[in-house]
């Protein structure tokens, strides 16, 4: 300011060399007459320095579309922009990155994907709900209370919408836990043809090729059951993408004093998954949107176990086994009590309910 001040006191003393005066003070011409111009009009108070910011933008947004952003990303922090988009309406909507440099000019900080892959081409599904699950249990948490243990959140997926079936704040990574939340998945959504899961416990046997006690439960409840391979997460690819969801939205937000309180957020958390948040390979649409209940009724009453004419039925015995021909033959803990088949078809087979050992 006062470099501009001592400049244009010089050029306005009668004979001043303008020319000279900008080689000293290192301005153009141009800016000199223009300093000139403003002095002259304005006085000492048109030398101070100018925003550059245009006097008009016809293309930014507008205060109201400006505000329903603001207001939609305090509502729902950790989404990005794209899912932002889909909740204003069409008419007005702007791209994804307008809506990323409204929330950068206002200071918020916008969410951004955490894959850094390119994404899949073309995704493997199920061509309809329920022709498979997906369950898993996602890494255990500690509760702020110490006494009251661990959280082992158990997740089941729909694999052709997305839909969380399941989302369980669990003691511990138990059958009888796993038993009770699928009980209760089952009531109220009916009976899927598959579920896979991987090869840990409670529901793998990774030391020995048997039937574990939930396998044995779903076979008799007319579901078949998978597993993943071993090492081979991608099997489980869509529940391990909700368990990243469920990570970053949830648990790394917020801590819970009690498996009580725990479960309460996970019901708000999934109805806001399943019915409002928008899913990429939805097409931006939340999973119910692609969700049926299936036709299968959970049956309160199991059938007894019936084997046909000539079958050589075995009960097995408390570690598993069973009893034939002089043999000890292993085929499962999870069968203990139960009546299995030997089958004569060249080779023997051992049949459990209807399922081929």
């Amino acid at each position: 300011m006062s470099s501009r001040l001592e400049f244009v006191t010089l050029a306005t003393a009668q004979g001043a060399n303008i020319r000279a005066l900008c080689r000293s003070f290192g301005i153009s011409p141009q800016t000199a007459y223009k300093l000139l111009a403003r002095f002259k009009e304005h006085g000492s108070e048109g030398l101070q320095e100018r925003s550059r910011k245009p006097h008009s933008s016809p293309r930014r947004s507008s205060e109201q579309l400006e505000s329903e952003v603001l207001a939609l990303h305090e509502k729902y922090p950790c989404w990005g922009a794209r899912k932002l988009a889909t909740f204003l309406p069409e008419d007005v909507r702007p791209h994804a990155n307008t809506i990323s440099a409204i929330l950068k000019r206002h200071g918020r900080q916008v969410a951004v994907s955490t894959d850094a892959r390119s994404p899949a081409i073309k995704r493997f599904e199920h061509e309809a709900p329920n022709l498979l699950w997906q369950m898993d249990f996602k890494g255990h948490f500690a509760l702020t209370d110490s006494r009251a243990g661990r959280c082992y959140p158990l997740t089941v997926l729909d694999d052709h919408s997305r839909f969380a079936i399941c989302l369980k704040a669990c003691p511990g990574e138990t059958g009888e836990h796993v038993k009770q939340a699928l009980t209760d998945a089952f009531r109220r959504y009916g009976l899927p043809e598959k579920i896979t899961c991987d090869n840990g416990n409670p529901w793998g046997t990774p030391k020995q090729n048997g039937i574990t006690k939930i396998e044995a439960w779903l076979m008799r409840v007319g579901i078949k059951v998978g597993h993943s391979r071993p090492m081979h997460p991608q099997t489980q690819g869509k529940d391990e993408r909700f368990h990243r969801t469920l990570k970053r939205e949830l648990l790394e937000r917020t801590g819970f004093n009690s498996l009580q309180n725990c479960q309460q957020a996970f019901d708000r958390w999934r109805d806001q998954y399943n019915l409002v948040r928008p899913h990429q390979a939805l097409g931006q649409k939340p999973p119910s949107s692609r969700y049926a209940v299936s036709a299968r009724p959970y049956p309160e009453q199991l059938l007894a176990i019936e084997y046909d004419i000539g079958d050589e039925v075995r009960k097995v015995r408390g570690s598993g086994y069973i009893s034939f021909l002089g043999r000890q033959l292993f085929v499962g803990e999870g069968l203990v009590g139960e009546p299995v088949a030997v089958r004569p078809r060249g080779v023997y087979q051992i049949l459990c309910k209807r399922v081929f050992v």
